[in-house]
């Protein structure tokens, strides 16, 4: 029997080793980690096609990391979260077979209702996994960061200008690193040590945004990333990994569980820093 005990303390395994990790068990790894709330519910054939392996690959991960096979390595997220992840698991799974069983046209409303209830089950994700220790220490890198730089791309760029307004109304020195006539080398190549990256992406991974991730380590700046995995190329790298899920409905992600987060992350901030916002609202800096 493994002697892990919890899921994070089987995740913080599963990263230190998750280099020399051979890619299909990286594959299953990540998956994992970004499935930790539904992987008590899944047969192995599941976690194998998530993980685009065949289930063989699924027994050798867990023998890998001490368990006898996938039910024993199962059996830990089951006893840490039978309590927590049902109802998520259960609501996530009723938006989808009502997806999947659809056999005549909808109308514009029942579309609007089912990206409705697939936002509303990303949202009881992010509240069952969300890690308080990561978001406070996101929080203190805030604080002290002499300069806030965001990068996000394509589908998570509105997020990035949203988190950039936000920020603007505290006393930071915020940028926003949006590549206008192709120059994100040159707007991120300031970023200094005493600084903070926020990078927001998402499978396939913006490679601007990456690129950016890597100037930041590379000139001792703090990345700060909003992603999906711990294990991705860019949380995998992150001085703090802020994680969502968005619900997803007709093959298209949400982005409430990301602006949700990204709020909070302002407003923790902004209290901490002792910022008053309904002082700015009623001098007319601040629009909800």
């Amino acid at each position: 029997m493994s002697s892990q005990k919890t899921v994070d303390e089987l995740l913080l395994s599963i990263a230190r080793d998750f280099e020399t990790l051979p890619h299909q068990l990286q594959n299953i790894a990540s998956y994992l980690e970004q499935q930790r709330a539904n992987i008590m519910v899944q047969r192995i054939s599941e976690v194998a096609e998530g993980s685009g392996v065949h289930p063989s690959a699924v027994v050798r991960f867990a023998k890998r990391f001490g368990f006898s096979g996938f039910r024993e390595l199962q059996s830990v997220f089951r006893s840490n979260y039978t309590e927590t992840v049902t109802p998520t698991r259960s609501y996530q799974q009723r938006v989808r077979q009502v997806i999947a069983d659809g056999k005549q046209a909808m109308g514009s409303a029942q579309i609007a209702r089912r990206f409705i209830d697939a936002s509303r089950a990303g949202l009881d994700e992010l509240a069952g996994t969300f890690d308080s220790k990561q978001f406070n220490t996101a929080v203190d890198l805030l604080v002290k960061a002499e300069n806030i730089y965001v990068v996000a791309v394509r589908r998570t760029f509105s997020i990035a200008t949203y988190i950039v307004y936000a920020l603007q109304h505290t006393h930071k020195r915020v940028h926003l690193v949006s590549g206008l006539g192709g120059m994100y080398r040159e707007q991120i190549r300031s970023i200094g040590k005493n600084d903070v990256l926020i990078a927001i992406s998402f499978p396939p991974y913006g490679r601007e945004t990456l690129y950016c991730s890597r100037v930041a380590q590379q000139h001792k700046a703090h990345v700060l990333a909003i992603t999906d995995s711990a294990l991705g190329p860019l949380g995998r790298e992150a001085r703090v990994t802020l994680k969502v899920s968005e619900g997803s409905a007709f093959g298209f992600r949400g982005l409430t569980s990301t602006i949700c987060l990204c709020q909070s992350l302002f407003v923790a901030l902004a209290y901490k820093l002792e910022l008053k916002v309904e002082e700015t609202t009623h001098h007319g800096g601040y629009d909800d």
